[in-house]
């Protein structure tokens, strides 16, 4: 009886408001639009979904994981790591929470007693991080293509083919959400007089935004329109 095919999890972490935090979902987007992959093969976006993603990573047999991984390399350098060193390089330097958060989903599904047999990590220097809603910098944008060919060539090594599309899906044709696609994000992205870019400190600071006067009426108010709208 021939040996069933591996389970393959192909997966982009990462916050795409924070400009070079945004690398693994979008090359993962990317990889999906320019090859098509065997049965068995799955494309996901997993933002920073953290803990949410450890039912995915216990069914796979081989993981490939693109992220923004601080390595304390010169900006815009691409490096690879695999098997149980992955976990290490994901936490050694935190570029976000969701790394922590990737930490434990690994964690877990080894004590579920469901690890992937081979993991991948495909990680960019980040050039910059503290700039809400921008995308990438160039440097790391330029590492897209060769973190998708490091990929493939991973994954060939474990017999698992992708096949490169004639033409490459639209835009539109997303594993994400229409209003993410990167032209329409860069493109609509308003000026920094009119948007706030570097978080919660500027933001604070700013006179044109202020907390409700009583937080707790306010979270009373929210909660109950929710149940209204649920009974409705």
């Amino acid at each position: 009886m021939p040996e069933a095919s591996p389970a393959v999890l192909i997966l982009g972490i990462g916050n795409l408001l924070w400009a070079d935090e945004g690398f693994g979902v979008r090359t993962v987007e990317e990889l999906h639009r320019h090859f098509r992959f065997p049965d068995g093969v799955r494309l996901l976006d997993g933002g920073t979904q953290g803990i949410y993603l450890v039912q995915h990573i216990r069914e796979a047999d081989i993981l490939v994981v693109f992220d923004a991984v601080d390595y304390g390399l010169p900006p815009g350098t691409l490096k690879l790591v695999e098997g149980d060193d992955v976990p290490k390089f994901l936490g050694v330097k935190k570029v976000s929470l969701h790394q922590t958060g990737f930490q434990e989903v690994l964690a877990m599904a080894e004590m579920l007693g469901n690890y992937p047999r081979h993991l991948l990590l495909i990680g960019v220097q980040p050039v910059e991080l503290e700039d809400y809603g921008g995308s990438l910098r160039p440097q790391v944008k330029a590492q897209i293509v060769p973190a998708m060919a490091a990929a493939l060539r991973f994954l060939e090594h474990h017999g698992i083919r992708a096949v490169a599309r004639a033409i490459p899906l639209p835009e539109d044709a997303t594993i994400s959400t229409p209003e993410t696609i990167m032209r329409h994000y860069e493109d609509g992205r308003p000026c920094a007089e009119d948007a706030l870019r570097i978080g919660d400190a500027r933001l604070l600071a700013d006179g044109r935004w202020r907390g409700p006067d009583d937080f707790e009426a306010e979270i009373g108010r929210i909660l109950a329109t929710v149940d209204m709208e649920g009974a409705g």
